[in-house]
């Protein structure tokens, strides 16, 4: 990912306060426990994941379930707090000190290595999330998968999974 995408993805958590948030644009793609879901994530996350489902449909996709991956593929991250300033420096040592990112990230969500792990664990986290709420199979494949490297697809499932990747690195 670029870093004019991470730096317009800060500007818009930032600014996020000042956006109306589409719920029944979410709505109209989950399931009652699904939003429940949705409306765990904060309002930043929230605008990011309708941002993901709209590129996908501007994409001309219309499955329902890359649809609900779209909106809830990052939900595993309400696991525990995750702030701003910890995102910054979780994709900040990702990109600089990856070595030291894959050690830090390798435990449990506690203590100063909290958002290390977080950011490595929500994909399983999230797909979780979504089996427990009733989704698709594919749904929570998409989500659990939606970080792992996938060049070229090799089915259609991972034809799913690279448009929801090419959404989530753009938006």
């Amino acid at each position: 990912m670029s870093v004019e995408t991470r730096l317009r993805q800060g500007f818009r958590a930032l600014t996020a306060w000042s956006r109306p948030v589409d719920a029944a644009l979410a709505a109209s793609a989950l399931t009652p426990a699904q939003m429940t879901l949705f409306r765990r994530l904060r309002r930043g996350e929230q605008l990011h994941a309708l941002n993901v489902l709209r590129a996908v449909r501007a994409a001309g996709e219309q499955s329902p379930d890359l649809a609900v991956a779209a909106l809830l593929h990052d939900v595993g991250k309400t696991i525990g707090p995750f702030y701003f300033h910890e995102r910054v420096l979780v994709v900040l040592v990702k990109k600089l000190l990856p070595a030291r990112f894959e050690r830090w990230s390798a435990g449990e969500p506690r203590g100063w290595t909290r958002p290390f792990a977080i950011s490595r664990r929500h994909p399983e986290w999230s797909a979780r999330m979504l089996a427990e709420a009733g989704a698709s199979a594919c749904a929570v494949d998409l989500c659990r998968r939606h970080a792992d490297p996938i060049d070229p697809p090799r089915d259609e499932t991972e034809r799913l999974l690279h448009v929801l990747q090419a959404a989530d690195n753009a938006n």
